[in-house]
């Protein structure tokens, strides 16, 4: 078909200069222009002869002798046709047969175009829907086993990294892991047969995904490579590092060593001479003692002033300096208590004071009545009978306490109040005043060495109806009896007696209260018409 038998629309694709060929293929369009230079041959040698040989000067002209004499004759279009195609088919009978089929999928040459028709063209007269029907009739795909092992024995762990065995073994244990159905893939002599491309495909997308996976395996392998090596690098120079240390380290020691068997023989020395005077062999012995003793001294000096025991013993050469010493800590010790006292305080411990000096190591329960404080009054002034708080009240109320009082002749016992003023001690119940002692009238006191609480006050008096001793009992006996000493000014009046006290019942009679220890605290009338006071070791006032 030529530009001038074509039809309007055919014109509008071809050239003044163009024709079209119908093939099998399609339709195939040529141009004029250049076509004889395209398909031109090279004349035999011998015809050029020949044509030399004419009579015609122009051509003889035209077929110059320019050629070598040589025998050969040249090379035709079709013969090297032949042999290019020869080649050809040499090298392709040398590889495996892999087809690719291109596609042209625009005219315009422009990518990301894609022309229907031309397509559609491509793929019709390339016979690709044939062979595609005939590839999904048989098996689609087919690979040796070493070759399809090799490439997809990652997706299995029994196959990776390595299969050791028989190929075709390890292509079926593949498969199977896969999950390939049986008619899905044939097992051959060589080869596998795959039946569906889809099976293919989701082979290939599961191995696009087990890449990722490898790869990062690899990197991971390689990472930790690298990084073992960077570790036994750092080790051999840390362990460089420390020897070079070790060295200085040992040469220092060395050096200290030196030094203290030069210090151990020098205080050996002196050692031996401690005892004898300062001279150049214990010199520096002596001086390390004194230094020693004081530093542990500073760090073990005594807190109170009641620690008498852990001052540090001193060496003999610093016997009269640590005596020293230790006056001067106490008495700055005492100092620093007295200044920091309160007048209540001081007051406290005039009175504890007087307690120590009438009871120290003469009473059983006085221990534990140091660390007891001492308070103004046990009773106050709203407990008292309204009467008996007018009657006494000008005598000025010093001290009042709760007591139990024994009757003289059956030594009942009788709850009672004990009042202390200025000129008399007072012994009141809830309403009256039962028994007024002035503190002129009175002899003295009296207290067992025991723990127990009773105390006798002896009363002197000329007078024969006049009531005889007074027997009580007090909680807080040292309390009481410290006040009454004080405000009375009985401190000697006061005696601790060991076993019995006689005691003026009335005017020409005496009784007597006896004492003892038990396991249990009581008072009682005995048989022989004595007061047993009993009381226990342990029992705190």
């Amino acid at each position: 078909m030529v530009h001038k038998l074509a039809d309007k629309k055919t014109r509008k694709t071809l050239e003044r200069d163009d024709f079209r060929l119908l093939h099998y293929a399609g339709e195939v369009t040529y141009c004029v222009v250049g076509f004889l230079n395209k398909n031109n041959d090279l004349l035999y040698r011998n015809i050029k002869d020949v044509m030399r040989q004419s009579k015609n000067t122009i051509v003889r002209e035209c077929f110059a002798s320019k050629e070598s004499d040589g025998r050969r004759r040249p090379e035709t279009v079709a013969s090297q046709f032949k042999s290019s195609l020869l080649g050809l088919t040499d090298i392709l009978m040398s590889k495996e047969p892999w087809y690719v089929r291109c596609l042209k999928s625009n005219e315009s040459k422009q990518p990301g175009q894609f022309d229907d028709m031309v397509v559609r063209h491509q793929v019709k007269y390339l016979g690709l829907m044939e062979h595609l029907r005939v590839r999904r009739a048989g098996f689609a795909y087919r690979c040796r086993y070493d070759v399809f092992l090799q490439r997809y024995k990652p997706l299995c762990p029994a196959t990776w990294p390595y299969w050791r065995g028989v190929a075709a073994k390890g292509v079926e244990v593949l498969v199977q892991h896969l999950g390939y159905l049986p008619d899905e893939y044939k097992m051959g002599r060589t080869k596998i047969f795959i039946r569906h491309p889809r099976t293919l495909f989701a082979t290939e997308d599961a191995f696009e995904v087990c890449k990722h996976k490898l790869a990062s395996r690899i990197q991971a392998q390689y990472k930790g490579y690298w990084q073992k090596g960077q570790f036994r690098r750092q080790k051999e120079a840390a362990t460089k590092i420390e020897t070079c240390w070790r060295g200085v380290q040992a040469r220092k020691e060395k050096g200290r060593r030196q030094w203290a068997v030069k210090v151990i023989k020098k205080f050996i020395k002196g050692y031996m001479a401690r005892g004898e005077a300062t001279t150049t062999d214990n010199s520096e012995y002596l001086a390390f003692v004194r230094q020693n003793y004081l530093n542990r001294l500073k760090d073990n000096l005594p807190k109170m002033v009641l620690d008498k025991t852990s001052w540090l013993t001193p060496p003999p050469v610093l016997t009269e300096t640590s005596e020293i010493l230790r006056q001067l800590h106490m008495r700055l010790m005492v100092r620093k208590y007295i200044r920091g006292i309160t007048a209540q305080q001081k007051a406290q411990l005039q009175l504890k004071g007087i307690t120590s000096v009438i009871f120290k190591g003469k009473k059983d329960s006085y221990p534990q009545s140091v660390s007891q404080p001492y308070v103004d009054t046990r009773i106050s002034d709203q407990d008292i009978n309204m009467k008996v708080l007018q009657m006494i009240h000008h005598e000025g109320i010093k001290y009042s306490i709760p007591i139990v009082k024994y009757d003289r002749n059956g030594f009942k016992a009788r709850p009672r109040q004990l009042i202390l003023t200025q000129t008399a001690a007072y012994v009141v119940d809830d309403a009256k005043i039962k028994q007024r002692v002035l503190h002129t009238t009175l002899k003295g006191v009296s207290v067992s060495t025991l723990s127990d609480g009773v105390i006798i006050f002896h009363i002197a008096s000329e007078d024969d109806k006049q009531k005889g001793d007074l027997i009580m009992q007090c909680d807080h006996l040292f309390e009481a009896l410290t006040k009454l000493s004080v405000v009375a000014n009985k401190q000697s009046a006061i005696n601790v007696v060991q076993g019995s006290v006689k005691f003026q019942m009335q005017a020409g009679k005496e009784g007597i209260v006896e004492f003892s220890s038990g396991q249990e605290s009581m008072v009682y009338k005995d048989k022989n018409g004595h007061l047993m006071v009993v009381s226990t070791r342990t029992r705190a006032r």
